[in-house]
């Protein structure tokens, strides 16, 4: 049965939204999660992999193998959005219960992402939800990697030079932009792309949230927990205005996860070259899209404009039951 179900790799900063990703990977029937891989970006690499290891015992899978990548960016500086996801990730919720450190694999995740690949020629789908430090180094470790996998799903970048860290920058890119340019134009499988925007224009009605974290199990409490933290600003008014479309529920990652597990929710996308501004004063690290073919790059990725919100409520309901 299981050769039948779609094989996730997960490469995660493990905040509010990646957990939230991890739990819709967990609940869809259709899916088998090969291994999380954890990079630093919103909160720093030990909590980004004790976080995952707490959103596992949640779900009972512990089973599913931890691996500690990169803790810093390419060229080494760290941003982290602690402000936002609180100091742990997690919306500083004491959890006296978690699992401890010594349940993260010893091998680096980047050689466990070269394994599973040599493992599992075409089969993989992998799924990053915070910056691509583990995928460009992995790429540069091993160029035979990327064209190993069978597709690519991030969560990053933008489309509209909108930016949520600085004016044209979106977290997960500006957190390292070289990583961000290396995977781009490196991995030249089929690669779906959910932008900032993307996920603000899909956002979900508070008044669905207040409903999905009040239905009373164990995951729902836990995910009410911690989003509380990161609820005082995105319900503020200042930051409901400050957002693209209005006010609303948005957990950026998910829309990355719900593609990789059913490609028909992604409803429309614009297909171009896309690369990534590594020098400008204001534009560092924004996703450029070459809609005039300016780069003259084969590879054109799939960048994300609608969702099918039906199929993906289902999919947040499901992951909470």
């Amino acid at each position: 049965m299981s050769c039948q179900k779609k094989l996730l790799l997960i490469d995660v900063d493990c905040g509010t939204d990646d957990a939230q990703a991890i739990m819709m990977a967990i609940a869809a029937p259709n899916v088998q999660i090969l291994a999380i891989t954890c990079v630093g970006g919103n909160t720093p690499l030990d909590n980004v992999c004790k976080n995952v290891l707490r959103v596992l015992k949640l779900c009972d899978r512990l089973d599913i193998p931890v691996y500690r990548g990169a803790s810093t960016s390419i060229i080494g500086g760290n941003i982290h959005a602690s402000y936002f996801h609180g100091i742990d990730g997690l919306g500083d919720v004491p959890d006296p219960d978690a699992p401890g450190l010594e349940l993260i694999k010893k091998e680096h995740a980047v050689d466990a992402m070269k394994r599973l690949a040599s493992k599992y020629p075409g089969k993989i789908s992998l799924v990053a939800t915070g910056p691509l430090t583990n995928l460009a180094l992995a790429a540069r470790m091993d160029p035979t990697f990327p064209q190993k996998l069978h597709s690519l799903y991030i969560m990053g970048g933008n489309m509209e030079s909108r930016g949520n860290t600085t004016a044209c920058g979106e977290f997960n890119f500006l957190a390292d932009p070289e990583a961000a340019y290396m995977v781009l134009n490196d991995y030249l499988c089929k690669t779906y792309i959910a932008t900032w925007e993307h996920a603000c224009r899909q956002k979900l009605p508070w008044e669905w949230y207040d409903q999905w974290v009040n239905t009373g199990t164990k995951k729902a409490d836990f995910m009410k927990k911690i989003y509380a933290h990161s609820l005082q600003y995105s319900r503020s008014e200042k930051e409901q205005s400050a957002m693209v479309g209005g006010p609303g529920f948005v957990s950026c990652d998910s829309y990355a996860m719900a593609a990789a597990i059913d490609e028909t929710t992604v409803t429309s996308f614009i297909k171009c070259a896309v690369t990534v501004e590594l020098s400008g004063k204001f534009t560092r690290g924004m996703m450029v899209l070459d809609l005039i073919d300016e780069l003259k790059k084969k590879h054109k990725a799939f960048v994300m404009t609608g969702c099918d919100m039906k199929k993906f409520k289902l999919f947040m309901e499901s992951s909470v039951q």
